[in-house]
């Protein structure tokens, strides 16, 4: 199966943090599930990390893609289809990123690893 991880659950993956729910570490940790980690994660993450929300995420804000493939996930491209679904999607939620995950969530029928119960407002199949 393929699916797409948050930003956070990946943050919590590679930290190990309990937060992460069992559901979430069984299917990123699943030999036979391709990860997919968003091109709008790296940019939260370095953009949090710069204006200092992100504290101790120095090493993957130094180098996400080498941090992705060193995991063994496979980094999703942001394109102009995704940008027009994200700027497209109803509602008030204005968090770019998560916009983002959600048009590439529903444009490549997608399961999202997210404890955002928000996003099944938006038909998203959400694993946590």
């Amino acid at each position: 199966m393929q699916l797409l991880i948050d930003t956070h659950a990946f943050l919590w993956w590679l930290a190990g943090d309990k937060r992460l729910s069992r559901a979430a570490r069984e299917v990123i940790g699943h030999p036979d599930n391709t990860v997919l980690v968003s091109a709008a994660s790296a940019w939260e993450i370095t953009t949090r990390h710069r204006l200092g929300k992100l504290p101790g995420a120095e090493e993957v804000a130094g180098n996400v893609m080498t941090t992705i493939q060193n995991h063994g996930f496979q980094p999703l491209a942001i394109t102009v289809s995704h940008a027009e679904r994200a700027g497209r999607l109803p509602g008030s939620h204005k968090d770019p990123f998560d916009r983002m995950l959600i048009a590439q969530s529903l444009a490549h029928d997608l399961p999202l690893v997210s404890i955002e119960s928000l996003f099944d407002g938006f038909g998203v199949r959400r694993i946590w």
